[in-house]
C-alpha cells in the first residue's frame, strides 16, 4: 500500500480530499470545506476510515505479516 499526495498529481482536482489533517499548522488564509472532516493533527484510522477501507487494510497487513 502506498499513499500518494494528491497535490503531486498532474490533475489533482480529480481526487478531492476525504479528510483534512494537520490543520493546526495551516495558514490562516487557507479555507477548508465544512463538508470534509478536519483534524488538528493526524486521525484515528478506526474512527475515520470507511469499513470497506479498514477491511482492505486488515487484509494487507495480514498478508505482509506472514
Amino acid at each position: 500500500m502506498r499513499f500518494v499526495r494528491v497535490g503531486t498529481l498532474d490533475d489533482p482536482d480529480r481526487f478531492p480530499p476525504d479528510i483534512h489533517i494537520f490543520t493546526a499548522s495551516k495558514q490562516s488564509w487557507v479555507q477548508l470545506s465544512a463538508e470534509v472532516p478536519v483534524m488538528a493533527e493526524h486521525y484515528d484510522r478506526e474512527q475515520c476510515w470507511p469499513e470497506a477501507s479498514l477491511e482492505r487494510w486488515r487484509l494487507l497487513r495480514a498478508a505482509h505479516s506472514r
